[in-house]
């Protein structure tokens, strides 16, 4: 039987990309799936190809940059499963340009989804993690994470701030002695609809011509379900994820 057999997930991006691809992986394992995004149409097509597979997922329409709505969601999580074993903080946009554009509400965006909604998802969920003694936290950072780069500045920025709120969650929990254990992944170049939030011309053609090497996204959600399947006393704590032929 599988680690992963009956325990419970919830995932944020889960619509598309990563999200939806790890959805379906830890699905065929045996996970039960919670299921978040803003795209009800999506999450419902999920929903349906998951339980077509002898999977079980439910889901609810999520907007990761309210705090009351992540609430809410780890309480259907609660309500409906019973128990929260898992969070895969995947939700995340990458609007990218220069400073000197002056993108000012993209940097709000990126700031509200990319760093609030990863704490306020962790806020939702570690109260029940810590009374159990017993849960794993998975943040989606990225290679921008590690790296920084012209024009990813802002970018950059929140992924940075993703690895760092991971090894803080990492080092409080491992000296509280909860069991939780925390996970981060850094995806490099993957297939998914996260080049769609570049609005700047010029950076959205140099970020199409560096993804043409781009890997599928199931390549993250084997890494996330390898993580998950590691007996309860081991800590896969960090990832990082190319395409064999990516240099930064």
């Amino acid at each position: 039987m599988s680690n992963t057999q009956d325990k419970v997930v919830i995932i944020t991006g889960a619509s598309s990309g990563i999200g939806e691809a790890t959805a379906k992986k830890l699905a065929s394992k045996g996970a039960k799936l919670v299921l978040a995004a803003r795209r009800e149409d999506r999450l419902q097509k999920l929903q349906e190809d998951i339980k077509e597979n002898g999977g079980k997922a439910i889901y609810k329409v999520t907007d990761v940059t309210s705090h009351e709505q992540m609430e809410e969601l780890a309480a259907y999580a609660l309500e409906e499963f019973g128990q929260i074993d898992v969070l895969v903080n995947n939700a995340g946009i990458m609007p990218q340009a220069f400073l000197s554009k002056k993108k000012i509400d993209e940097w709000d965006s990126m700031i509200d989804v990319n760093i609030k909604g990863v704490l306020y998802a962790i806020a939702a969920v570690l109260p029940y993690m810590r009374e159990r003694k017993s849960g794993h936290v998975i943040n989606l950072s990225s290679v921008a994470g590690h790296n920084i780069y012209p024009g990813g500045t802002v970018y950059c920025g929140t992924k940075h701030a993703v690895r760092a709120i991971s090894e803080g969650l990492r080092q409080e929990e491992a000296m509280s002695g909860t069991n939780i254990r925390v996970t981060n992944v850094s995806p490099g170049a993957v297939n998914s609809e996260l080049l769609e939030t570049t609005s700047d011309p010029e950076m959205k053609t140099g970020l199409d011509e560096f993804y043409q090497t781009a890997i599928n996204a199931d390549s993250i959600a084997r890494t996330i379900a390898f993580a998950i399947e590691q007996p309860s006393d081991v800590a896969i704590n960090e990832l990082i994820i190319r395409p064999t032929v990516q240099v930064g």
